[in-house]
């Protein structure tokens, strides 16, 4: 029948604030349920890690490549636990009912061309801070965003 891993999504992902150094954060709008988020996406298989994930949904979902110059791809070694929404529980086992998410932050350059995944998302944008955080349908994803002025910080040091 398989690995366990291949049948249903591992209830780990991440979250990506892309952002400039002036602060401002890029948003993609989902082309499923038209919702504005930032960069997340669950682990391929369980030895892929954080990091791993992270470059990977990045280049998935808008084409940048973390690892190229002027990027900055920063682990903030935060997680955040949440119960899995019932309307997606069916990408999971069974038994799964909640996820964990690791967050990243990803300082790029001002103007980085952005490729979206026509499949995933039909838009994208470039906000200040609050305005970001005000546009995200995900609780967790606006409270990253807001915690940016931190981490801002310790990239520029």
């Amino acid at each position: 029948m398989g690995d366990k891993s291949t049948l249903f999504k591992i209830p780990e992902s991440v979250l990506v604030v892309i952002h400039n150094a002036a602060g401002h954060v890029l948003l993609i709008r989902r082309s499923d349920s038209g919702t504005w988020q930032s960069v997340t996406g669950s682990k391929d298989h369980p030895q892929e890690s954080w990091a791993e994930t992270a470059v990977r949904e990045v280049f998935e979902e808008t084409g940048i490549l973390a690892h190229s110059p002027g990027c900055h791809l920063h682990d903030w070694q935060l997680e955040n636990q949440y119960d899995i929404y019932l309307e997606w529980r069916w990408r999971y086992a069974p038994d799964v009912s909640r996820n964990t998410e690791r967050v990243f932050g990803l300082l790029v350059p001002e103007h980085h061309p952005i490729v979206l995944s026509p499949l995933e998302h039909t838009e994208s944008q470039w906000l200040p801070l609050h305005a970001a955080a005000d546009q995200c349908f995900s609780a967790s994803n606006a409270e990253a965003i807001l915690m940016l002025p931190r981490f801002l910080q310790q990239v520029s040091s």
